[in-house]
């Protein structure tokens, strides 16, 4: 199946090779995870937006069938032959795709990683859709927001053992201490180890052990889905709000139900349009792989490159009543 998958891609670009001239358009190569999912879809739509915006570049989007590192390595083989000016990648291994990434950075290609990220030896740069500050600090807003700023709230959380939960966690404790977060108090976190019936039975459990409880924020987007079911099967809707990391697909029934006034996770339609917009800045040498480095992501603003030569984009994306329909079509 990756055979295949990679022979679309050299068929899809034979007429890309096909003379020694050099294409006028700069070609940036955005090099998912795997075909037909919907989250890369999007980020599809967003590379399409700022090669439209930027009007010189051609996108060529392509993956392998299933996820999966070699399928990627053959690809990015393919792309390198075809001498495009610069590869995005979404990476399935971090450090499996690093030989083959750094031939390309040595044939003049920019590699730039986004969504899950490369190693820093084989890219020039690594767009996190957030941080964990910025996911931290969400998190709580949207849970005080969703109780008016005043009660009980618990977290339902992965495994112990999740690191970047428990960063997350960490986060959230800190801005609890905020002035404007006097009247919201912790009162339990629990896990649910990412598993759907034990998530739910964690949830139920803090419904009965905790009767004046306001919220749960489930950071993790099988928690958030079992929370929902419980508040409802519970009878609480309007009295608990569920909040946290969720998918629009999985969120959409709940938010309708009343269980969830909004919920977060990035918005690839922005990550796959400013991962593209970076990618041009660096071919056309207006940034490059410093720490402290400003570069452009275009309506999005800017980010600044950290010493391992990563940046973040930003807050998670808001979904709500307003918007979830929409996304829910998208992943």
């Amino acid at each position: 199946m990756v055979a295949a998958a990679a022979g679309l891609v050299v068929g899809a670009a034979a007429t890309l090779s096909g003379c020694d001239k050099k294409p006028e358009k700069t070609r940036i190569a955005m090099v998912v995870k795997n075909l037909g999912n919907g989250f890369f879809d999007a980020a599809h739509a967003g590379a399409d937006e700022a090669a439209k915006q930027l009007g010189n570049v051609e996108v060529i989007y392509t993956g392998p069938t299933t996820p999966s590192a070699e399928g990627q390595i053959e690809i990015i083989n393919s792309l390198i032959s075809q001498k495009v000016d610069a590869i995005v990648i979404s990476a399935n291994d971090p450090n499996a795709l690093v030989p083959i990434a750094k031939k390309a950075m040595q044939r003049g290609i920019k590699v730039i990683s986004f969504d899950s990220g490369l190693a820093p030896e084989g890219r020039q740069m690594q767009l996190n859709p957030s941080n964990a500050e910025l996911i931290g600090e969400k998190q709580i807003q949207m849970a005080a927001g969703s109780m008016g700023g005043a009660g009980e709230v618990a977290i339902l959380s992965a495994s112990a053992q999740a690191t970047n939960q428990n960063i997350w966690i960490g986060v959230m404790k800190q801005v609890l201490q905020k002035p404007e977060y006097a009247k919201v108090k912790l009162v339990a976190t629990v896990y649910g180890d990412d598993q759907s019936d034990k998530s739910y039975r964690e949830a139920i459990g803090l419904l009965r052990s905790h009767p004046n409880l306001k919220a749960i924020i489930a950071p993790t987007t099988v928690g958030i889905v079992a929370a929902s079911k419980a508040v409802v099967d519970e009878h609480l809707v309007g009295k608990v709000y569920v909040t946290g990391l969720g998918l629009p697909s999985e969120m959409a029934g709940h938010v309708k139900s009343g269980a969830v006034k909004e919920f977060a996770i990035w918005n690839p339609i922005d990550l796959g349009y400013a991962a593209t917009f970076a990618a041009d800045q660096f071919v056309t040498g207006k940034a490059a792989a410093k720490a402290g480095t400003p570069v452009s992501v275009g309506r999005l603003g800017q980010v600044t490159l950290d010493d391992k030569g990563e940046a973040a984009l930003g807050p998670p994306f808001t979904y709500n009543a307003e918007n979830v329909e929409k996304f829910a079509k998208m992943f």
